[in-house]
Parts: structure tokens; C-alpha cells; sequence
């Protein structure tokens, strides 16, 4: 073999070679963007860089195969649901104290399924893994609780963080706690029809504003109304504030 051949085999197999890593490269970041969905892109945004939010987002991945994740028993799920049932029902005479018992409670839910509860961004991290989708929910839930401790959080921001809570409770419990048509919580069975639906709903209500001021007036978004509507607002003093836009 020649010089000139040896090194036409060189660079082919280096092409090859980077060829064959750029495939992998490409596809452990697809499998991070498929597995942490609005998560993926949070870290990116908060991150020094998209390498660092990725490694970040392993060291996530290592850390939760280490835990030992478990389903409820159906007793435990019966007791939960009515506990929260009680939660949602004090509602009404004390919004604090109901925001204070939700938080309480799915932080009760996420320990007995096996997630480490002691630290608010360590309990955030583990639970993205698997609920990437909800956990979101329960960033929006804690802000508002934290306005609730300083007396600074207005009654629909309550409201609407008690339904933050719910949303990542169901995904916990493993059984949607929203009232059906019929007032009892929905099966298992209904949850991705409940969860298709509500997208269709949500990405209507948000397009069908001609001003995009428009989607920060509280008096507007009927459908979120429509969908927290079991959550009884105060009879007196309800302040409409949306908090759907914050992140």
C-alpha cells in the first residue's frame, strides 16, 4: 500500500468516525429533548450553555435510576384522594391554609411513591425526570406559596396554585383527582382523553386573542375558568390575577 493510499484511508476513516459520532451526539440530545420536553429547553435558557444544561440534565437521569420508584397501593390512593377532596373544600373559608395543606400533601404523595422531598430544587430535579411535563406545574405552585407565607398573594393566585398542585397530585397518585361530569374524580381510563381535550382547549383559548395584551386579562380566559371552576373562589375580596404566564 502506498502513502497516498494509507492516507486516503485516514481521512476516510475519520470520516467515518465523525460521522459516527455526530449520529450519536445527535441522538443523546434528541433523547434528552424527547424525555425532558419543556424541561430540556428550561435548562438550556437558565444554563451557562446547551452542553452544560445536557450534562446537567444526565447528572439528573443518574441520580433518579438511583432512587426506587414505586406505584401507590389502591388504599393509599383512596386516602390521598379524600384528603385532598378536603383540601379543595376548605378552599373557601381559608386559601392560605388550603395552598399550605396542597403543598404539604404532594410533597407527603412524592415521598411515599420514593422521591427525596427534603430539598425544594433536589425534589424539583428528581421529579422532572419522570414528569417533565407537570413538574412545571409545581414551580408555579411554590412561587405563589411563597407569596402566600409573605401575605402578598391574592385569592385567584391561590385558586389557581391549588390547581397547579392538583395537576401534578394526579400525575403522583396515578388517578385524576378532577371532578368528572358525574363530581367524581376520573379514572385512570379518561386521563389522556381529560389531558388531549384540555391541550385543544388551551391552544384555542390562546390563539383566539386578535391582542396578545389580550392574554394577560384575567377576565378573558374563560376557559381557564371553565377549568378550575371546582375550586371555589372566596365569596368576598376575589382578586383575578392571572398567573398562567409566569414561568
Amino acid at each position: 500500500m502506498t502513502a497516498t493510499q494509507v492516507l486516503i484511508t485516514v481521512i476516510v476513516l475519520l470520516v467515518i468516525a465523525a460521522l459516527g459520532y455526530g449520529i450519536w451526539f445527535v441522538t443523546r440530545r434528541r433523547a434528552l429533548q424527547t424525555r425532558f420536553g419543556p424541561e430540556y429547553d428550561r435548562a438550556v435558557a437558565e444554563g451557562d450553555s446547551r452542553l452544560a444544561a445536557e450534562r446537567e440534565l444526565r447528572e439528573r437521569e443518574r441520580r433518579h435510576a438511583q432512587l426506587e420508584i414505586k406505584e401507590l397501593s389502591a388504599e393509599s390512593q383512596a386516602r390521598y384522594t379524600s384528603q385532598w377532596e378536603e383540601i379543595q373544600a376548605r378552599f373557601l373559608d381559608d386559601p392560605n391554609g388550603a395552598v399550605r395543606d396542597a403543598d404539604a400533601l404532594v410533597s407527603q404523595v412524592a415521598a411515599e411513591r420514593g422521591y427525596p422531598t427534603g430539598d425544594y430544587e433536589e425534589h424539583v430535579a428528581h421529579l422532572s425526570v419522570e414528569h417533565a411535563n407537570t413538574v412545571g406545574h409545581l414551580r408555579e405552585a411554590h412561587e405563589i406559596s411563597q407569596l402566600s407565607e409573605r401575605g402578598e398573594a391574592s385569592t385567584e393566585q391561590l385558586r389557581q396554585a391549588v390547581v397547579h398542585y392538583r395537576t401534578l397530585f394526579s400525575e403522583l397518585l396515578g388517578t385524576d383527582v378532577t371532578p368528572s361530569a358525574n363530581g367524581r374524580p376520573a379514572d385512570r381510563e379518561d386521563r389522556a382523553e381529560a389531558a388531549a381535550a384540555a391541550a385543544e382547549a388551551d391552544a384555542e383559548h390562546v390563539t383566539g386573542f386578535d391582542d396578545p395584551a389580550d392574554r394577560h386579562r384575567a377576565e378573558l380566559h374563560r376557559a381557564d375558568d371553565d377549568a378550575v371552576s371546582d375550586v371555589p373562589r372566596q365569596r368576598n375580596g376575589d382578586v383575578s390575577h392571572d398567573t398562567t404566564s409566569r414561568s
